[in-house]
């Protein structure tokens, strides 16, 4: 989700254009006021940057030259969005619902054909031009979702279509669309330099998608990089249910929105955090700005480990659904990305921050296009997120010998007599960890313990035991005892080292 979405219908569409653009100075039209991510935080679930005007009240003659209430609520009545895109469900997240006590809902823009609402803006808008303008092809600028949106919705209409991406996104984001039949220009770091780019070249025409969202209530969240959704949503949520809550949620470390709410007037971040990529943008849109600043409550902000929770609970929602032979069908589109769980995370924050109970409420799942590899830091991350883990950090100065005091601080290395180092793999189950510390303890000292869940059927353990020499058959009988695969892991280091070295 980048920044109220900018593209332009191209004079003549650069059909030659190189894949990586070669690197140059873009300028923004008007010169904004830095600012960092850190200097706006809030506590989980608080809702903060709560707008002077936003009640929902839009006063038509200061609209600052933007279009009405009326205007975007007949766009979204009269809207040819469904002629590409599908409507996706309203899912009801019953175990979230029933631990926090508040009904949760989902609706799963996930769900569409290219895995993202971003489908939505790009078929609705493309569907409005003359033939004779859309033979002149299409660019835009994208981070991915929106990428696949405007390059399906030009196959089927059958037009040219370029579009301008950083150099830094992904693969599974920019190849699909290349699939498609668009042309990929990979141009800049960051996604602010690729719609420069689009801009530079051809002129912008911005433009925002829209999502219906209905019920009896009380809030509806929105994850939030330029604001092209919940600019949709809430100036039309807010004409037909002026009593719903529209709440943006946003990375606490890319809340470009944030910060320019509560300023007064938009600001460009000076580094934005790329974990959630599809809302990472420094600089949010004009049209956007100005909507959220008219009909938004307030945002939530969340962090790295509550969107990976998020994204965890979600692939377990989906797999209890359609169950695991299934899954095995789907795998592209299974695992919500991390732009794509935000708004989950920020509603589950909310209600548990504001003690919500028997309320209503919706989040919007957003995108499905996970990177691979990003699925390890997601899974190391997620239980911290649920806060079934923690993480103990320390900070060291930087300079000479910081490193080595650490060290010594930490007690430097310790002599223990007598240790065998075995590696163990037993069964993960409920009681296994139990029964292999019963068959040891309290007879030995156990001085080393590593294990980390894997996800696998046997669990990897390095254990560090000391035993004496005149104890060794006992222990010998009742690691056989355990029934599961053991290996004395200093005999085989000792093995490798002599073939390496004799």
């Amino acid at each position: 989700m980048k920044t109220s979405i900018s593209a332009a219908f191209a004079a003549e569409a650069p059909r030659n254009a190189a894949a990586v653009a070669p690197p140059r100075q873009y300028k923004w039209n008007e010169e904004l006021r830095g600012a960092a991510a850190e200097s706006l935080q809030y506590e989980s679930g608080f809702l903060g940057a709560v707008p002077e005007r936003g009640n929902g009240a839009v006063a038509a003659a200061d609209n600052g030259g933007g279009p009405s209430a009326v205007a975007y609520l007949s766009g979204t009545l009269s809207s040819k969005v469904y002629e590409v895109a599908i409507e996706t469900p309203l899912q009801f997240a019953g175990k979230l619902s029933e631990r926090i006590g508040v009904g949760v809902w989902l609706k799963r823009e996930d769900l569409q054909p290219v895995f993202s609402f971003k489908l939505r803006g790009a078929s609705n808008m493309m569907a409005k031009p003359p033939k004779e303008q859309l033979e002149r092809g299409v660019i835009c600028s994208s981070a991915g979702n929106h990428a696949q949106g405007v390059a399906l919705s030009a196959r089927r209409l059958g037009c040219d279509a370029v579009i301008a991406m950083p150099v830094t996104t992904p693969e599974i984001k920019w190849k699909p669309v290349e699939d498609l039949g668009a042309k990929v220009v990979l141009v800049g770091d960051s996604y602010d330099e690729a719609q420069a780019y689009a801009k530079e070249d051809k002129g912008p025409l911005e433009w925002r998608s829209c999502a219906i969202a209905k019920g009896p209530l009380h809030a509806i969240f929105v994850p939030v990089g330029g604001g092209g959704l919940i600019a949709a949503i809430a100036a039309y949520v807010k004409q037909v249910s002026p009593e719903v809550k529209i709440i943006r949620v946003e990375p606490a470390d890319a809340n470009a929105m944030a910060l320019s709410l509560h300023h007064g007037g938009r600001v460009k971040l000076n580094q934005v955090g790329g974990f959630a990529d599809g809302v990472a943008v420094k600089v949010v849109g004009e049209e956007t700005f100005r909507l959220c600043r008219e009909y938004v409550n307030g945002i939530v902000l969340v962090s790295r480990d509550a969107i990976c929770a998020s994204i965890k609970f979600i692939l377990f929602l989906y797999l209890f659904s359609v169950g695991p032979a299934r899954i095995c069908l789907r795998i592209k589109g299974t695992f919500l990305e991390p732009a794509g769980a935000l708004s989950l995370a920020g509603a589950e924050a909310y209600c548990k921050y504001y003690g919500l109970k028997g309320e209503s409420v919706v989040a919007i799942t957003s995108g499905a296009n996970m990177n691979f590899d990003r699925l390890r830091l997601v899974t190391e991350l997620a239980n911290v997120g649920r806060q079934r883990e923690a993480v103990l950090a320390t900070y060291m100065p930087e300079e000479p010998g910081s490193f080595k005091r650490f060290s010594e601080m930490m007690g430097g290395r310790v002599d223990v007599k007598d240790e065998l180092l075995y590696r163990f793999v037993f069964p993960e189950r409920p009681g296994a960890l139990m029964k292999f510390l019963d068959a040891f303890s309290p007879l030995w000292n156990i001085s080393l313990f590593h294990y980390r869940a894997q996800g696998e059927t046997g669990a990897n353990v390095l254990v560090g035991i000391q035993v004496l020499s005149t104890d060794m058959a006992e222990f010998l009988a009742r690691a056989e005892a355990l029934v599961c695969d053991y290996t004395d892991e200093m005999n085989v280091t000792l093995k490798a080292l002599k073939r390496r070295f004799i």
